[in-house]
């Protein structure tokens, strides 16, 4: 029994061990805005218009600029944020504050593919860790849009209700 009791404790031990050091860090781009072109004409536009709806709204929050990048229908499936242009422009004006466009983009994409219609963008996150809150860890977030006529028409993304009594809002760590 005390034998089991050892090698029970030390595959637990084990586990934890393993479970800490498993992850590889997710590192970003260093040039990001290099990742939102292509030698193809259309999807080179359609990577424009996710360049500019990353940088542009969700990082320098310039919602009263987002007619030109999102359409009036815009179908949203993140489960916090309605459909259509301005419900989506009022969630986001009512949490943040525009500033400056950058020259060069701080959100720290991994990756961006455009297959058709379609443009994703993954970007880093770094997160606390819920096990021990001194630490942190990276991951990574998604956005895919539909682009119909030169501008976003619909959006999916990794976006989950909150618990109830959390705060809600639109991802701030990029």
């Amino acid at each position: 029994m005390k034998t089991r009791l050892i090698s029970l404790a030390s595959l637990v031990l084990l586990f934890a061990c393993v479970t800490a050091v498993a992850q590889e860090p997710v590192v970003p781009a260093a040039d990001p805005e290099s990742l939102f072109t292509s030698p193809d004409p259309q999807l080179n536009a359609n990577k424009q218009v996710a360049l500019h709806i990353e940088r542009d709204l969700l990082e320098a929050n310039h919602w009263d600029e987002a007619g030109k990048w999102i359409t009036d229908r815009y179908i949203q499936h993140n489960p916090m944020v309605k459909s259509g242009l301005a419900p989506v422009v009022a969630f986001f004006e009512a949490t943040r504050k525009p500033s400056p466009i950058p020259e060069h983009m701080k959100t720290p994409v991994v990756a961006v593919v455009a297959d058709g219609d379609l443009v994703i963008v993954v970007t880093a996150r770094t997160l606390k860790n819920p096990r021990d809150p001194s630490q942190t860890y990276t991951t990574s977030w998604f956005d895919m849009w539909r682009i119909k006529d030169g501008k976003a028409d619909e959006h999916w993304d990794a976006a989950t209700l909150p618990a109830l009594g959390a705060t809600a809002g639109p991802k701030t760590d990029n």
